[in-house]
């Protein structure tokens, strides 16, 4: 008793015969074949003319390229074909959407103006004539705060005080700071 193989289609075949030979004739055929069928699809599909034309020519690229990776067991010819299609066009509408980077400088940095250097180091020491005016369990909690980067939980956990307490605290202290500071 013989076991039959099946029959293989004539879209696989010559899928076979472009991975075993480089059969160039046998991808002319795919070509002509698809290439307008995947154009038209990614056009239905949303595609832009410009977008489907650039995507049919990836695909039909990647078949030469890939051929050895079709598994007609797994799928026919069309369904492989047109599933590279779909995966192209996700990845070209993905890319495009992609923002494209700042133009970030080159070389160094310029220095900063003497009055902006100036004016920064009043103003820290305003701020921190400020600080220092402040109730010292105010301070203390404004230093941990910002200077120490703690949550308020934080330093609930390591003072032993009430999250209340530590948020009006808190929360006081800057007033006092943004007041001294205009």
């Amino acid at each position: 008793m013989s076991v039959e193989k099946p029959q293989e289609s004539p879209w696989a075949e010559k899928l076979r015969r472009v991975h075993e030979h480089q059969d160039k004739a046998a991808f002319a055929e795919l070509f002509r074949h698809f290439a307008p069928r995947v154009k038209a699809f990614l056009i239905k599909s949303g595609a832009s003319e410009t977008l489907a034309e650039e995507c049919m020519q990836e695909v039909m690229t990647t078949i030469w390229r890939k051929a050895h990776l079709f598994d007609p067991t797994r799928a026919s010819a069309a369904t492989w074909i047109f599933t590279i299609a779909r995966n192209r066009k996700i990845d070209a509408l993905r890319k495009q959407r992609r923002p494209e980077p700042e133009d970030l400088p080159w070389g160094p940095e310029a220095e900063p103006d003497q009055e902006d250097v100036i004016a920064l180091q009043q103003e820290s020491k305003r701020l921190g004539q400020a600080l220092a005016q402040l109730p010292g369990n105010q301070r203390d909690l404004v230093e941990r705060a910002y200077f120490g980067d703690l949550s308020h939980s934080e330093i609930a956990a390591e003072t032993g005080l009430p999250l209340g307490t530590i948020k009006s605290r808190i929360r006081l202290a800057l007033e006092r700071l943004r007041h001294e500071m205009r």
